[in-house]
């Protein structure tokens, strides 16, 4: 089938159904679905989550303290937002069943560009998904339930058709009261239609927004007077009105209201009544409107506080149901939003050298954390993001202890993903001849972007303290690995090799053994072991040699005994692979022929420095790349 048929299709299948009264009935024997409220049509479009086991990940372990959370495939590309999504789902959930959040406003909270606006547009998607049912020409969508009065029907439509009596209001809206008056009473002249809710075509759900404080008034939610139909009609006919407020439009499905407190607080007031009891004034004097449906409002913090210290508005605020949504926490998790981001966009497929997404996400978080005390900030955003740091920073503490001191406004302020973006552009568009994003060129034009923005002086000062102080300084590191890693070809085999002996030395030393080298026949004492040992620990600085060999030993005994009796790794003990790493590069004279980009003195390092780029074009750089990062490298180590 082409493309255009496929369309065709769709269009037909989401056509307004029509059927009669009693087929409706019979239809709701069958199908719960058909007089759900909008609450459980959500819920059912949410469908069931997935349950991670966060004891089974070391890294979800210590972020979410070993419980299960729910991932909902319906928010699978809202990352870090899982407590956010929880809190929504609850709201449905309590909703649905008939509590207090089914009269109240879904408030999302939060700082700009933080994901509000997503989540409301994903919301509005997902109330698309199941159709409604509704009276044939309600201008308001209403649902034909609405026709039978709950004390004199409902005990026998629950009995013959099985629709619990909760589900009854009683409510007709007035244009349903004149059709009924022209048909006697005799519902079954009504007809029911399947109305396919849509956002496009404003049909159980749409979008409010406020407009000038001035001329602004009711109408924009409950609609007016049309004036062309006055020749007709009086001005209190139902049929004389234009029922293209927002809670016409929403009934039955979603209204949502951006930036909703910066509308007048008389423009609010329809919403009190339509969430507390389901129905509203129009602006004419016929009888009121009927609603069912979920409002869902979103502003940021400030226009939240000028609302909120208004005692005016007390009876509204007891109406609200408010969803904090933070600016994302982890790292890992706002490295997935940039890379959807560009996913989405021209330079999916544009060379991103590795480390440059990370340092962007890490200072975005660094931007948006609470200056811990008695800690470094930059362990405390490792910390959140679920590494251990117990072997590497003992000053760090858990994630629970950083949560309690920082408070419940975490994330609530600090670099937008909207700015992160735009830095993002600016660096994959850094230089002409190649569209490229690299660390390099982020730190210069993070800087320059922070300098334009116009900060407070206390804050520009600390942003260009993480970029300065961490970021350079923890890349610089980065990348020496990465290139020293690449100059040693045989890099893990040199590793394993020192780490296989180290760990040998330690063990006889600790047995005051000595040891006979089973290739040389050489043989060591103790105090020739030690000279060996002091070799790998002088140069990494460790205070305790004693007891870092005793640590050392245990562990690599505990690892053989599930490894079958050979040595683990040499990476997989942090402390002892930084240990081993330092004793490796501690020189870099033999490096830098090799891994400058000037003219070569021998067909040997010209080879040499070839295999270096090769290979580190192989771990994801461009050539490019490959000689503006060696020579920041270079400077940043002679400067250092």
């Amino acid at each position: 089938m082409g493309i255009l048929d496929n369309v065709r299709e769709q269009y037909l299948k989401g056509r307004d159904e029509e059927m009669s009264l009693e087929a409706y009935l019979d239809l709701c024997r069958q199908d719960p679905l058909a007089y759900a409220t909008p609450a459980e049509r959500m819920l059912a479009a949410i469908g069931e989550p997935e349950l991670i086991d966060t004891r089974k990940d070391s890294r979800l372990s210590r972020i979410f303290s070993n419980r299960l959370i729910p991932r909902y495939p319906a928010f699978e590309e809202f990352y870090g937002l899982e407590d956010v999504i929880a809190q929504i789902v609850a709201f449905f959930k309590h909703a649905a069943q008939g509590l207090e959040e089914r009269k109240q406003v879904l408030y999302l909270l939060g700082p700009v560009g933080g994901g509000k606006s997503s989540i409301a547009e994903r919301l509005k998607k997902l109330m698309e998904a199941a159709p409604i049912y509704a009276i044939k020409g309600s201008p308001i969508n209403e649902s034909p339930l609405g026709l039978f009065d709950p004390l004199r029907d409902g005990k026998q439509l629950e009995e013959e058709y099985g629709i619990p009596q909760r589900y009854l209001t009683g409510l007709s809206s007035p244009w349903a009261i004149k059709r009924l008056e022209e048909y006697e009473g005799d519902l079954s002249k009504f007809r029911v239609v399947r109305v396919q809710p849509s956002v496009l075509k404003q049909v159980a759900v749409t979008k409010t927004e406020p407009g000038d404080e001035n001329n602004q008034d009711i109408s924009t939610l409950v609609g007016k007077v049309d004036i062309r139909k006055l020749e007709a009609f009086a001005q209190d006919d139902p049929d004389a009105y234009s029922y293209s407020g927002g809670l016409c439009l929403a009934n039955q499905g979603l209204l949502e209201f951006v930036e909703m407190f910066k509308a007048p607080i008389k423009m609010l007031h329809p919403l009190l009544t339509a969430t507390q009891e389901g129905n509203y004034k129009g602006t004419e004097g016929f009888s009121a409107i009927p609603f069912q449906g979920i409002i869902l409002a979103h502003s940021n913090e400030s226009e939240w506080q000028s609302f909120r210290n208004d005692k005016h508005n007390e009876a509204f605020l007891d109406r609200v149901y408010i969803v904090k949504v933070p600016y994302c926490l982890q790292v890992s998790e706002e490295v997935k939003i940039y890379q959807k981001l560009l996913r989405h966009s021209s330079l999916a497929s544009a060379p991103c050298a590795p480390g440059t997404l990370e340092m962007l996400a890490q200072f975005s978080v660094l931007s948006r954390l609470r200056e811990p005390e008695n800690s470094s900030i930059y362990s405390k955003m490792r910390v959140y993001d679920g590494e251990s740091l117990k072997d590497t920073d003992p000053a760090a503490k858990s994630f629970q202890e950083y949560r309690d001191y920082a408070g419940i406004d975490e994330g609530m302020n600090g670099m937008s993903t909207r700015f992160a973006f735009k830095v993002l552009s600016a660096v994959f568009n850094y230089d002409n001849s190649e569209i490229a994003a690299n660390p390099v060129h982020l730190m210069y034009v993070l800087e320059q972007r922070i300098l334009r923005e116009q900060l407070p002086e206390d804050t520009q000062r600390v942003y260009l303290e993480f970029i300065k102080g961490w970021l350079a300084v923890r890349y610089a590191e980065y990348v020496g690995k990465e290139i020293q890693t690449s100059y040693l070809e045989s890099y893990s085999e040199y590793g394993q090799n020192i780490f296989d002996r180290y760990v040998t030395f330690a063990d006889y030393w600790i047995q005051d053994e000595d040891y006979r080298d089973p290739e040389t026949g050489a043989i060591f004492d103790r105090s020739t072991l030690n000279g060996e040992l002091e070799k790998i620990e002088k140069p990494a600085g460790i205070a305790n040699p004693k007891d870092f060999r005793n640590e050392i030993v245990n562990f690599v005994l505990r690892a053989r005994a599930q490894n079958e009796g050979r040595n683990p790794s040499w990476t997989s003990y942090e402390k002892l692979r930084e240990v081993i790493e330092k004793k490796m590069f501690s020189s870099t004279e033999e490096l830098l022929p090799v891994i400058s980009f000037n003219a070569k003195a021998s067909a040997e390092d010209k080879q040499k420095h070839e295999n270096f780029v090769t290979r580190m074009v192989e771990k994801g750089y461009t050539p490019k790349q490959v000689r503006l990062l060696s020579e920041w490298y270079l400077r940043v180590r002679k400067a250092g």
